[in-house]
């Protein structure tokens, strides 16, 4: 595995995504779901969140720092409405709009005014009003409510976005931005959507991941050439990715592993259309790979692939975009440095008949993921989902009870109940 996959240029960094769908994650996705009060039930929350994988600084969040390879309750706080992870920390929105962490606190990531790390939900300090959370390598993001970004944690790479390169272990407003619709963490650099659809990004620029045609860090946002219509974002390790209106998706960044799925290894420092791709509704990034999610709810992705985390039953990379086998009517996604996570309809559309497998649910309704809007009706409540996972599992991350890698997609069958949020972490995964 090693000798056909030589580490991508820049693997000593590590990736926590948003699935901002991906947003949040997301991780390249985040939700937004609407949560119920916090004693859990209600539309678009779920009572309790749920971890497994790597637990070496208590991102598990469960009191100890026993690892897991299957699913474990995190016992507070209740009420979730969206969920992020980081490289070891672990982040989760509530419905009253205030941000509970857990996990690594080396950097002050948990924002809770200390660096100390810790295996219990704390509450982020100055926190109200957020809709939407991200976190980074050892940096946390929340959006709140106003359409401004607060930033907390390591600041080596300006990735705080606040003009300077002191560590916060408090949150911070990122400078001169407003109007934010979706927002994305990376390893070490951050990216937003506006609501015009215009591109935003600070940090970290090593590999050109800013996508402004340079390759200097900068600690305040600067625009994203060329993009003028998104609709979704996502940061990996220095990489990024967008899609826009017509559903196609641009790449930037380092290309080392063919992440930005232009069927070439060379970086660049502003964005190139992946090949091959239309329809697509979101899209997930990781420390040397790519997904998105497409309209007809199958997952493609390209880039490193030596742990198995492109799913398509084989260890080669790829700079097209290939698909991820045995996945179908998928509602969301989410990535990590070499492992992901699916949402999937627990009911079989069969050939219905129907425009989109996404037209088809068993319990309830799952609509778009990966836009950032605000309505409730557009975000997904879980009735009738399972997770799906596959990559890289040394310390459990996959959630199957194995720490066998895994090249094809993977049930996480003990998941308690049915998950509506996902989001997968360095080395761990969560679930609510």
């Amino acid at each position: 595995m090693g000798e056909a996959n030589p580490p991508a240029r820049g693997a000593a960094g590590r990736t926590g995504t948003v699935l901002a769908a991906a947003l949040a994650a997301t991780l390249a996705w985040t939700p937004g779901a609407h949560a119920a009060d916090p004693s859990g039930g209600g539309r678009g929350t779920v009572p309790f969140a749920q971890a497994w994988g790597d637990n070496e600084d208590g991102q598990l969040g469960t009191g100890d720092n026993a690892d897991s390879a299957v699913p474990v309750p995190v016992p507070e706080p209740n009420g979730i409405s969206s969920l992020a992870a980081g490289f070891e920390h672990s982040l989760a929105l509530l419905r009253d709009g205030t941000v509970w962490a857990w996990g690594d606190n080396d950097n002050g990531q948990l924002g809770n005014g200390t660096e100390t790390d810790s295996s219990v939900p704390v509450r982020v300090l100055g926190l109200t009003g957020v809709k939407a959370v991200a976190a980074g390598d050892d940096f946390s993001l929340a959006l709140l409510r106003d359409g401004t970004v607060r930033a907390w944690g390591d600041n080596d790479n300006g990735q705080l976005g606040n003009g300077t390169l002191a560590d916060s272990t408090i949150p911070v407003q990122v400078q001169m931005l407003s109007g934010v619709k979706a927002l994305a963490a990376g390893d070490n650099h951050a990216v937003v959507l506006l609501r015009d659809g215009a591109v935003r990004a600070w940090g970290d620029n090593d590999n050109g991941q800013l996508g402004n045609g340079t390759l200097a860090d900068s600690t305040i946002p600067v625009e994203v050439q060329g993009i003028t219509r998104a609709r979704a974002v996502a940061a990996g390790g220095d990489h990024s990715l967008a899609v826009v209106r017509d559903g196609r998706v641009r790449s930037w960044g380092d290309n080392f592993s063919g992440q930005l799925g232009n069927g070439t290894n060379i970086d660049s420092t502003t964005p190139v259309e992946v090949q091959a791709l239309t329809g697509v509704r979101a899209v997930a990034a990781g420390l040397g790979h790519s997904l998105a999610l497409g309209g007809d709810g199958t997952v493609w992705s390209w880039g490193d692939n030596a742990s198995g985390q492109l799913g398509n039953g084989t260890l080669a990379d790829s700079t097209i975009p290939v698909q991820v086998q045995g996945l179908r009517a998928v509602t969301a996604i989410s990535t990590a440095e070499e492992h992901n996570l699916a949402l999937t309809s627990s009911c079989d559309c069969g050939d219905a008949g129907l425009p989109s497998r996404l037209s088809c649910h068993c319990g309830g309704p799952v609509g778009p993921v990966g836009t950032g809007e605000d309505d409730p009706g557009d975000e997904p409540d879980g009735t009738g989902s399972v997770v799906h996972a596959w990559g890289e599992n040394g310390e459990g991350q996959l959630g199957n009870g194995a720490t066998a890698d895994s090249s094809v997609p993977v049930a996480v069958t003990t998941v308690i109940g049915r998950a509506g949020l996902i989001a997968a972490g360095g080395e761990h995964s969560l679930a609510g």
